[in-house]
């Protein structure tokens, strides 16, 4: 009899721990959920109307598959690139169109209308009416071309696979490699974890290359030495978040940059110094996940935003 007793207070007593054990883990459970610490993107898609001080005005739908890269030139000729193929705009009407060998995923328009293609690891340049006139020489196997920017005497090509920027000049041939880190000279060096890697010739003839992993903008001389640099860390609309942000950027006349975001959607207006102006567009009007929003800017500061995901041109005036 003494022996039943005691198995079955055991029993009782195990039953007890089990029952505890179970409260005690889906207490804890309920406790991860509802973690006050814990991020939500979701409320950073909010945007005060107020900021946002640019309307969306028409839309381009180009006939071209994977559409990946934008570019206008001083006239106002809209540049698209996507599978094997150019096409060319102008006031929102089709001007023209040529095929290419292979995919570019950047493209430059030289002050004299030449055609700056950059085909993963090399350069190859059109005429306007879509006559090859040279390819130039691939850089390495790990170049990944991103981004194309030129002057009349220099081309500056931003590589992401080599995390450099290359400067050639107009033969094909590299005279300088801008932003290798050099602690004597305070250039910290390029983190590129993803191929998002952009530069742009500001309206003072100086070069600007995204440092993407540190969410900064770079500002170099021609001879490579850093003249200048703004930093902004922050998932807030003032500054940058992720792995690798700003992806694209562009400028205004007065010297603002225009950028784009992956991860959260946003399209902002920064002045020149760094400090966050206004926004253009929000995560709202962007299908979640769209990365690759390359940016361009024509002689009326329209902001002209190449969505992928809906393959299309949005075009963004102030409001």
């Amino acid at each position: 009899m003494k022996q039943k007793l005691i198995i079955g207070f055991s029993l009782v007593l195990l039953l007890l721990v089990v029952f505890l054990m179970w409260k005690d883990f889906y207490r804890s459970k309920s406790k991860v959920q509802n973690n006050p610490f814990e991020y939500n993107i979701d409320n950073l898609k909010n945007i005060d109307p107020d900021l946002i001080t640019y309307k969306e005005v028409s839309q381009l739908k180009p006939d071209i598959e994977d559409l990946i890269a934008i570019a206008i030139d001083k006239k106002d000729h809209i540049y698209l690139t996507g599978k094997n193929k150019v096409i060319i705009y102008k006031d929102n009407s089709l001007v023209s169109s040529f095929n290419i060998d292979s995919t570019a995923y950047s493209i430059n328009i030289s002050s004299n209308e030449d055609v700056y293609l950059g085909i993963l690891d090399h350069i190859v340049i059109y005429d306007k009416n879509g006559k090859q006139k040279t390819k130039w020489k691939a850089i390495n196997e790990n170049s990944v071309i991103t981004s194309i920017a030129s002057t009349e005497e220099s081309v500056f090509v931003a590589d992401a696979g080599n995390k450099i920027v290359y400067q050639y000049d107009l033969n094909g041939k590299i005279i300088n490699e801008i932003g290798k880190k050099d602690t004597l000279k305070g250039i910290p060096g390029f983190i590129i974890p993803s191929p998002y890697f952009d530069l742009l010739i500001g309206i003072h003839g100086k070069l600007w290359v995204v440092n993407p992993g540190r969410h900064a903008f770079e500002n170099y001389d021609f001879e490579g030495n850093l003249i200048s640099t703004w930093e902004r860390t922050s998932m807030q609309l003032e500054g940058f978040s992720g792995c690798c942000n700003p992806s694209n950027i562009a400028m205004l006349s007065d010297g603002s940059f225009v950028t784009s975001e992956k991860g959260l959607e946003r399209i902002k207006v920064h002045s020149p110094s760094g400090d966050f102006k206004s926004v253009v567009a929000g995560p709202d009007i962007f299908e979640e996940g769209t990365k690759g929003l390359d940016l361009a800017v024509d002689t009326k500061d329209r902001i002209y935003v190449l969505d992928p995901i809906k393959k299309a041109v949005r075009i963004f005036e102030k409001k």
